[in-house]
C-alpha cells in the first residue's frame, strides 16, 4: 500500500535479518513492529536500525507497554515493554530520547496501552 500510494521509496525487511544501507535515510517508522524483536535479539536489531539514518536521523516506534513480559500471545510473539526498559534499550544502542508520550491520547494511563516514543541518532 504504501509503495502503491505513497510516492516514496519502501523497504520491506525482516528484523531479525535486515540489510539496509548505513545513513541512507532520513528516519525509521517502526509502528507496532519492534515489540515483536525477542529482548534477547533487540540490542542487535536497534544497532542495525540506529546506523539506517543519517547522522541525526529519527526512530518513531510505537509498541503496546507492558511489565516487561515477554512470549506468546494468540499466535504471536510479543515484549510489552515499559518506558523505562524502552528507554535503557534505545540508549544503549546510542539513540537519545526526542519525545515519548502515550496512546490514546486524553484517557487515564491505565487506558493508555501505547507507547509512542520518538529518538534522534546520537
Amino acid at each position: 500500500m504504501a509503495r502503491a500510494h505513497g510516492g516514496c521509496e519502501v523497504w520491506q525487511q525482516d528484523l531479525l535479518a535486515l540489510d539496509l544501507p548505513p545513513g541512507r535515510f532520513d528516519g525509521v517508522f517502526a509502528n507496532a513492529v519492534l515489540f515483536h524483536v525477542p529482548s534477547a535479539e533487540l540490542p542487535r536489531v536497534l544497532r542495525q536500525l540506529r546506523d539506517t539514518p543519517r547522522p541525526r536521523g529519527v526512530l518513531f516506534s510505537s509498541n503496546p507497554r507492558g511489565n516487561n513480559e515477554e512470549g506468546w500471545n494468540g499466535g504471536r510473539y510479543g515484549v510489552y515493554h515499559d518506558l523505562s526498559s524502552w528507554r535503557r534499550f534505545l540508549q544503549e544502542a546510542g539513540f537519545s530520547e526526542v519525545a515519548h508520550y502515550f496512546r490514546p491520547p486524553g484517557l487515564p494511563r491505565e487506558q493508555q496501552p501505547w507507547l509512542a516514543s520518538v529518538w534522534r541518532r546520537d
